[in-house]
């Protein structure tokens, strides 16, 4: 199945990615990752704001009480209600080559984010865990190469997960006390075909991951069957995330490669895809 798909905005990030809908104010935030920048979507009249972050920023995920936790170049940052500019967290390591990549929330309100290497080499990168608790971070997987998609089922029994050099996309069994274990394949994204980046689930437990290098986002049913086709009228869409009251609307960021790339990169898409999402995890710091 093949679905339409419209343009949201101008070409307003050069590195979007890291969409996240905010129920409690109606907006989507998403990032200008390499800009330093979060910008956020009012869909009632169109209206964007962008907010600087920090050198780099990731990822972003509403909190239980109000605000948002982002992931920024080599750490976490909080925003809270009303506020005009984000607290950064102690730095987890010196500057370098590693920067943060994509992350999520998970059921018990953590926030985890990946990290890569800049050059993209393979096992520099890891996968943390922020604990709402008391703010501590601990890495839950090392050896990554790139760290992208992550996403927990509606059960919070299962999470999707992304290694973008792996070409694939895995599942976790997730155990009593909230780990990832048993780590094995669900897709294998052929080469030729893109390179599996940032996802998410819908209420039907389907898997839409957008393909860098690919121009489209697929949906994987609960069998691993390409079942259904969004075609991007870029060549890199990098993440996605159902939004809107309804959570009908798959919300796309986009890449642009270059600054005369004469496609409309670096825009936002939405498609009405014929499901719906589910309210996603919140981080409860």
């Amino acid at each position: 199945m093949k679905i339409n798909v419209e343009q949201v905005t101008d070409r307003l990030a050069g590195h979007g990615e890291g969409p996240a809908w905010d129920a409690a104010t109606g907006r989507l935030h998403w990032v200008d990752m390499l800009a330093g920048d979060m910008l956020s979507l009012d869909p009632a009249d169109g209206a964007v704001t962008r907010t600087p972050v920090s050198s780099v920023v990731c990822a972003i995920r509403p909190r239980r009480a109000g605000g948002l936790v982002l992931a920024v170049e080599r750490g976490f940052a909080l925003l809270d209600p009303g506020g005009e500019r984000p607290r950064l967290l102690p730095e987890l390591w010196p500057a370098g080559t590693v920067r943060m990549n994509d992350g999520a929330a998970d059921p018990r309100g953590r926030f985890y984010c990946g990290s890569m290497a800049t050059d993209d080499r393979p096992g520099a990168g890891s996968l943390y865990r922020l604990d709402a608790a008391d703010l501590s971070v601990t890495v839950v997987l090392e050896g990554v190469g790139i760290s992208n998609g992550l996403a927990w089922s509606r059960d919070g029994g299962t999470a999707y997960y992304v290694d973008s050099l792996t070409q694939r996309i895995d599942l976790f069994g997730v155990d009593a006390a909230g780990e990832l274990v048993d780590r094995r394949p669900f897709v294998t994204v052929p080469a030729e075909v893109g390179t599996p980046d940032g996802l998410c689930l819908d209420a039907e437990g389907g898997v839409w991951v957008a393909l860098w290098d690919g121009g489209a986002v697929h949906r994987y049913g609960p069998d691993g069957s390409l079942d259904a086709v969004i075609e991007m009228p870029v060549d890199r869409p990098t993440a996605c995330t159902f939004g809107g009251p309804d959570l009908a609307d798959l919300y796309i960021t986009t890449s642009r490669p270059s600054d005369d790339d004469p496609k409309p990169s670096g825009a936002l898409f939405r498609a009405r895809p014929g499901v719906t999402g589910f309210a996603d995890w919140e981080f409860a710091g």
